[in-house]
């Protein structure tokens, strides 16, 4: 049977020889080949040179700076009542800006800052900042209470990124 499938593949090549049916074939492969990796190619190229500019109109990314950070010395000691006791409690605070003007509107604006923190702190309740929640909650004051004093000092009161405590000790 194989000897039969072979006589007749043969006498179909014979026949087909006067035509031109597979080099065509094989040029149109290779043009559909060719345009292929070519139209990827010109494309990968595209995507790579322009890839930053991938939405328009929109804002070039600008690396981060360092960090600036401006330790407020001596360390914030607060005394309050708890449960008829005397507590203390001893914060160290920093505060991280990218903005070397606005570091300097925070060492400027030093004995306001800590006026404001002291009043602050003085005024919690040891039950409130015993626990973390209390502890977070006293941090985002403390950041709200520094940017208003950098924004009454002229300063940009977004550029003070963070506040840090430090050392937070409670007796």
């Amino acid at each position: 049977m194989a000897d039969d499938d072979t006589e007749i593949l043969d006498e179909e090549i014979v026949e087909g020889e006067g035509e031109e049916a597979p080099p065509k074939s094989r040029k149109l492969l290779f043009i559909i080949l060719a345009v292929v990796l070519l139209g990827g190619g010109g494309g990968g190229a595209w995507f790579f040179l322009k890839g930053g500019d991938h939405k328009a109109g929109a804002k070039a990314e600008v690396p981060a700076l360092p960090p600036i950070y401006v330790n407020l010395d001596p360390p914030f000691v607060v005394n309050f009542e708890a449960e008829s006791m005397v507590r203390f409690l001893q914060v160290t605070i920093s505060i991280m800006t990218r903005d070397a003007p606005t570091s300097e509107v925070l060492k400027k604006n030093d004995p306001r800052m800590r006026n404001d923190l002291l009043m602050l702190l003085g005024g919690q309740k040891y039950e409130t900042i015993s626990t973390r929640e209390g502890k977070e909650k006293l941090q985002a004051q403390s950041l709200e209470a520094v940017r208003t004093v950098v924004k009454s000092a002229g300063g940009e009161p977004d550029k003070v990124e963070a506040l840090y405590f430090t050392a937070f000790v409670m007796q």
